[in-house]
Formats: C-alpha cells, sequence, structure tokens
C-alpha cells in the first residue's frame, strides 16, 4: 500500500511560544554541525598521479537494499573533479590509529593529490579506487549518481565491493577527534 504525502507549510514565526535564536545562516549552521559527532571516512578517488581523496563525516549508507552510499562533498574540493573524472571512489571507515592520515586527506599539512596517501599501504577492489588495507572496513563504489546542489555535489554510490576489518571508527565531534 503506498501512502500519499500533501505537502503542509508550517507558520512557526506567527506562533506566540517562538523564541528567538541566533540567525539561520552559515557560520551558526556551521556552529550547530559541530555538536554532532561523526563517523570520519575517507574517500579515496583516481589513480596513479592523478589520484586523491578528503576525509568526510558525511559518508553514510543511503539503502543497504539494494547496496547504495551517499557523500558529499564541496564542488570546489580538488576531490570532486577526480571523482567525476574517474567514476568510482572507496570510502575508507577509519580508526583511532588514523588520526595522522585522516589529517593527511584533510589537507592539514598541505598535502595534495598523490602525496597525501603516503604512510598507509593501499590495496586495490573492484573499481579501482585505493582501499586502506587496514580500515576499519571499506566500501567500494561507482557513481550511480551526482546531484549538484548549492555548494556541494551529492554523490551516490553503487556498492561494488565491501573489506571489513577490524576495530573502532574514529569519531569527530566539536573540532577533535574521539575513539569509542
Amino acid at each position: 500500500m503506498t501512502q500519499q504525502f500533501k505537502a503542509q507549510n508550517f507558520n512557526v514565526e506567527s506562533s506566540p511560544s517562538v523564541v528567538q535564536h541566533p540567525i539561520a545562516d552559515a557560520d551558526n549552521l556551521k556552529l550547530a554541525l559541530r555538536t554532532l559527532g561523526g563517523g570520519v571516512s575517507i574517500i579515496t578517488t583516481g589513480d596513479g598521479d592523478n589520484r586523491t581523496g578528503a576525509t568526510v563525516t558525511s559518508a553514510t549508507a543511503l539503502s543497504v537494499d539494494p547496496p547504495r552510499m551517499l557523500v558529499s562533498l564541496n564542488r570546489s574540493s580538488s576531490t570532486w573533479p577526480v571523482l567525476e573524472k574517474s567514476g568510482s571512489f572507496a570510502i575508507n571507515i577509519v580508526g583511532a590509529a588514523h588520526e595522522a592520515l585522516a589529517n593527511q586527506f584533510a589537507g592539514v599539512g598541505g598535502l595534495k593529490g598523490p602525496e597525501r596517501y603516503k604512510g598507509a599501504d593501499w590495496i586495490k577492489l573492484a573499481s579501482g579506487a585505493c582501499v586502506l588495507k587496514d580500515a576499519v572496513a571499506a566500501i567500494d563504489c561507482v557513481i550511480e549518481e551526482a546531484i549538484e546542489r548549492h555548494s556541494h555535489v551529492i554523490v551516490i554510490g553503487k556498492v561494488v565491493a565491501i573489506r571489513l576489518g577490524e576495530g573502532n571508527s574514529l569519531l569527530y565531534q566539536s573540532g577533535r577527534y574521539h575513539n569509542l
């Protein structure tokens, strides 16, 4: 049975119980989102000298049946054009031992492209994207759809391979890494 939902408009501003809060702008949204802890993943894409990646907390499952992942990337990042061209990427879920590597892929120290891969062991799975050999888990994907909205692109990946490791994932909240 399919349910139909009717769009409703809610006029919150006219409610007498509305309390004034900080303005809904980019700076205050960033402050609010910093309070939300997220799992740390390293997105890898490209090949050879044209490989790169980024550290994100935006990787999540879109669907388990069929297996699909979702990641949001800034359109101005160095990772998005390489990912778009290659058509594949890996989501490397990292643990406490990977904090320095997460910083490398976040651009700390000015490392770019293939330099970000230094100091770790990598293998390739079905799509050809690099997978961290000792990741807590790695999810290998090919792009199913990319939706460009505002400053970001929402990438939906069809899962083509999964590699399970050991340990607990690294978390990021309030500008710091946390371990379980």
